[in-house]
């Protein structure tokens, strides 16, 4: 117990001795613990709203999309196929309230909730028996508009009739992504009331869900089904691009906290190693005065584990908190669930076993210390490395040749020291890089695809007029007719995205990456995403089929593509059947160098009257500047990370002099050029490993994320890495800082009387 007792106290005596290293090493494990648990929560299933949703509403796994009804129950005697949802008449309408109008897709459903796809009501109630009127909204779509329970507002059918509703209800849904990354919005109503707006059974579709006994495999399913149903498809989508749809930009942001939690895990091991080694050289004589007290080898190692390990285990401890406070500030307060017990517990498990594996081997090595006080150590003895033969060579100052002499003196350490400090530099020009990206997306969104500024759309002015009022405007230099319409790809088995906007003659400006735009009717561009996902290269003849119609089309060239996972096929409108290309549905507006567009936007509602709907275009950049404050808390973690490496060499670096320092001072040199010194035998190798770091980091910045937009869809040719002047000024920032840590201790030493110095 009184070896218990003294153990206790000797560390917290040493502890004390070092408050601000022992703070540095707590918070950088917690910050990579924080990165990790977060990019787990990001990445897992259950951080993507769509699993809860599905499992709760016992969602259908494939919707089929036909313009008359199916045979229920010739899809439900197909093999996989455990249940069947609908099928459910839907038309499209406008919905208009204070002035803004919004398309909408209005669903006919019974009083009785359906036992597959149930819509989850969250406020209010279901529809009932007698709610001529009554209108259960889906809640993203509501909360986008306003809409709340007992709110009115009229919806104008294709025929131009108008229908006041009222809003009796809220609900979530598995059946499609949230409002507005998935348009148009979409309600529910009983069947009378949606045959009472749209009697025109030609202005609907029939909506089928399958619930599946298998849903990860509903290929087989999707192929049976479109045997049977033939060319009644219109269009078709399974649980995958929904949950895709869900994903709000997680995974992106999930991918890049993991790759820093990762390579940070590495750093924060080498910067724990390094400071228990630089501990434990500095402790000899009183690791060898406690064996002389009778402590034994085993003893030795285990106080020097619990010391240094303990602090690790603080750490994980407050990252495991802080990485469930990150994973809800990343997801800007969506509700998800909580990270699994089993990843849980594999990062905190890997995170403790790599804290006390980095402390092992030097507490191991203090365990070895001989039991007799050990008298100061003699000169460290060595070859003159080549930097050191350099700076005689060039007649540099004594100090400095003496400096870059001991820089090198422990050849491991050294390297070490090093390593230490290139690999969170290169961390943080991988975090620039992304930083730059951003930035580029923000400034030339044309560069992303995003050329037109905004949208214009009017159900209340011919598309004549439309195009007419828009290019009277001053702000605006070009505008672009387009339609979005759904495609069936070549094996029908799914929905895609099918953009004709401009002509073959005036193509809309897309951001070519390779190939060449299109040019003629029949020709097309489309986003890696799709290339991926029909298996084509350009120059490849693809046979679509868009509203029954046949397309076939020759993709000339890719573009990069942010929406819909690049799954998207883009075409001048001429290339679609009459009937699918007028008129069009919009119009895209690309506007002038230093037009506004707000400004603009207020000058065509009030030109048209509020006859139009000017919407702007969501650049990809809003949507992930979550992102830059991640950043700059991942810098904060990798900079601590560098500063403990850096302490640690300083220590090591005084107590390598602690004799050095009177010879020194008896032959002459001043306190200033005994700080010079010291400062460059440590600065020197962080000197190195910054510069090291930072040419590692430019090139590998822009290269992950050119393999990031390849494998998300949207293509390589967006990768930015940071500008010389950043790349420059973040290597003198890093660099001042390590000879600023380097310098208060040397000068404290240099400064100090010479008979304490060599005690």
């Amino acid at each position: 117990m009184s070896t218990l007792r003294a153990s206790a106290r000797w560390v917290r005596a040493d502890l004390r001795a070092r408050r601000g290293q022992a703070l540095l090493t707590v918070l950088a494990v917690a910050g990579i613990v924080t990165a990790l648990i977060t990019a787990a929560t990001l990445l897992e299933d259950g951080t993507n709203p769509w699993r809860g949703l599905f499992t709760e509403s016992r969602g259908a796994h494939v919707w089929i999309h036909t313009r008359d009804a199916p045979q229920v129950a010739a899809l439900a005697r197909l093999r996989g196929v455990a249940r069947v949802a609908g099928p459910y008449r839907a038309a499209p309408v406008m919905l208009t309230r204070d002035g803004r109008r919004t398309p909408v897709t209005l669903r006919g459903m019974e009083a009785r909730p359906p036992d597959v796809a149930v819509p989850l009501v969250r406020a209010g109630r279901w529809l009932r028996q007698g709610d001529g009127d009554g209108v259960v909204i889906e809640r993203s779509f509501a909360e986008a508009l306003g809409l709340r329970v007992g709110s009115s507002f009229t919806v104008t059918a294709l025929n131009g009739a108008l229908h006041p509703l009222t809003v009796v209800g809220l609900a979530d849904t598995a059946d499609q992504g949230f409002y507005p990354e998935t348009t148009p919005g979409l309600a529910w109503t009983l069947t009378s009331t949606l045959v009472r707006i749209e009697p025109a059974p030609g202005r609907s579709e029939m909506v089928t869900g399958l619930r599946l006994t298998d849903g990860e495999d509903t290929l087989p399913v999707v192929h049976s089904a479109v045997t049977l149903l033939g060319g009644q498809i219109q269009r078709m989508s399974t649980w995958r691009e929904v949950r895709a749809s869900m994903e709000l930009d997680n995974r992106l942001l999930g991918l890049l906290l993991a790759l820093f939690g990762g390579v940070g895990m590495v750093a924060a091991a080498l910067a724990i190693a390094n400071a228990a080694g630089g501990r434990v050289l500095g402790q000899v004589r009183d690791l060898a005065t406690l064996k002389s007290l009778g402590y034994t080898r085993g003893q030795i190692f285990c106080l020097l584990m619990a010391e240094h390990g303990a602090l690790g285990m603080i750490g994980i401890a407050a990252g495991v908190v802080c990485g469930q406070l990150a994973s809800s500030f990343a997801l800007r307060g969506v509700p998800i669930l909580p990270l699994s017990p089993v990843p849980l517990m594999a990062i905190t498990a890997g995170t403790a076993v790599v804290v006390l594996v980095a402390v092992a081997l030097p507490a191991w090595r203090g365990g070895r210390t001989a039991p007799i006080p050990a008298a100061p150590a003699a000169p460290l003895r060595g070859h003159l490395s080549h930097l050191a033969r350099l700076a005689l060579l060039v007649r540099l100052p004594a100090a400095l040749v003496l400096g870059t002499r001991d820089a090198f003196t422990r050849r491991v350490p050294a390297f070490l020291s090093i390593f230490g400090v290139a690999l969170p530099m290169m961390m943080i020009v991988v975090g620039l890089g992304c930083w730059a990206t951003l930035d580029d997306f923000l400034r030339h969104p044309e560069r992303v695809g995003q050329a037109a500024a905004l949208t214009v759309r009017s159900d209340r002015l011919p598309a004549e007029d439309v195009a007419r009022v828009s290019r009277a405007d001053p702000g605006v230099a070009a505008v672009y007719p387009g339609s979005e319409v759904s495609a069936l790809e070549p094996e029908q088995t799914r929905s895609v995205l099918v953009r004709a906007i401009g002509t073959s003659t005036d193509p809309y400006p897309f951001s070519v990456a390779e190939g060449r735009m299109f040019a003629a009717r029949g020709e097309a561009v489309a986003g890696q995403g799709l290339l991926d996902l029909m298996g084509v290269r350009i120059g490849d003849r693809v046979r679509m089929t868009v509203g029954g119609t046949p397309l076939i089309v020759h993709i000339v060239g890719r573009v990069i593509e942010p929406e819909q996972d690049g799954e998207v096929l883009s075409l001048g409108l001429d290339s679609l059947a009459a009937k699918d290309a007028v008129p069009p549905q919009f119009h895209s507006l690309v506007l002038k160098d230093g037009a506004d567009p707000a400004t603009v936007r207020a000058r065509l509602l009030a030109a048209s009257g509020e006859a139009l709907e000017v919407r702007r275009v969501v650049n990809p950049a809003d949507r992930l500047s979550v992102i830059r404050g991640i950043i700059v808390a991942l810098i904060a973690v990798l900079s601590l990370l560098g500063l403990a490496n850096l302490l640690t060499a300083s220590a090591l670096g005084l107590r390598d002099h602690a004799l050095d320092l009177a010879v020194l001072k008896a032959l002459g040199l001043t306190p200033r050029q005994v700080t010079l010194i010291l400062v460059t035998g440590t600065g020197l190798p962080a000197a190195l490993g910054v510069l090291g770091g930072a040419l590692a980091g430019a090139p590998l910045a822009a290269g992950l994320i050119e393999l990031q937009g390849r494998t998300s869809g949207i293509g390589a040719g967006i990768g930015r890495a940071p500008s010389a002047l950043t790349l420059t000024l973040a290597v003198l920032a890093a660099i001042g800082a390590a000879l600023l840590v380097a310098l208060i201790p040397a000068r404290n030493a240099a400064r100090a009387r010479v008979p304490v110095t060599a005690r």
